[in-house]
């Protein structure tokens, strides 16, 4: 079971939570990075970190269900955006926060980076999620 918690005397966050406390015993999967490659390793949505994101979040849906997982079960994430843009940032998280991926909320942490492992490639998402 995982409990969920956004500390009151703290400043509310957006759409995610202060911390997620996992009952021990359970089982959790720690997601390496998932990345804007279509299955052949092409990047997809070159320039365009709102369709980066989508398959980011997609490719990370389908990694989580080959674990018995899914978006859902995600307790924890590590965003990671090429830009130091605000605006550009906040376009990222509006895809994570509709995703699904964001519900109850989960824990994250959202973060503009110079660049990333693959050329052109602008999102990251690292997740750890429960096995249930």
């Amino acid at each position: 079971m995982v409990q969920r918690t956004t500390v009151p005397t703290l400043f509310p966050p957006p759409m995610y939570a202060h911390a997620a406390v996992v009952e021990a015993g359970q089982r959790l999967a720690f997601m390496a990075g998932s990345v804007p490659l279509d299955a052949k390793g092409n990047l997809v949505g070159e320039g365009d970190p709102v369709r980066q994101t989508q398959q980011v979040i997609a490719n990370l849906d389908e990694a989580l269900r080959a674990v018995g997982s899914d978006l859902s079960q995600t307790v924890a994430t590590t965003v990671y955006v090429v830009g130091d843009e605000p605006g550009v940032l906040t376009e990222v998280w509006e895809v994570v926060r509709a995703s699904g991926l964001s519900d109850g909320p989960h824990t994250s942490t959202l973060l503009g980076v110079s660049c990333l492992g693959y050329t052109g490639q602008l999102v990251e998402i690292t997740a750890t999620a429960v096995v249930p």
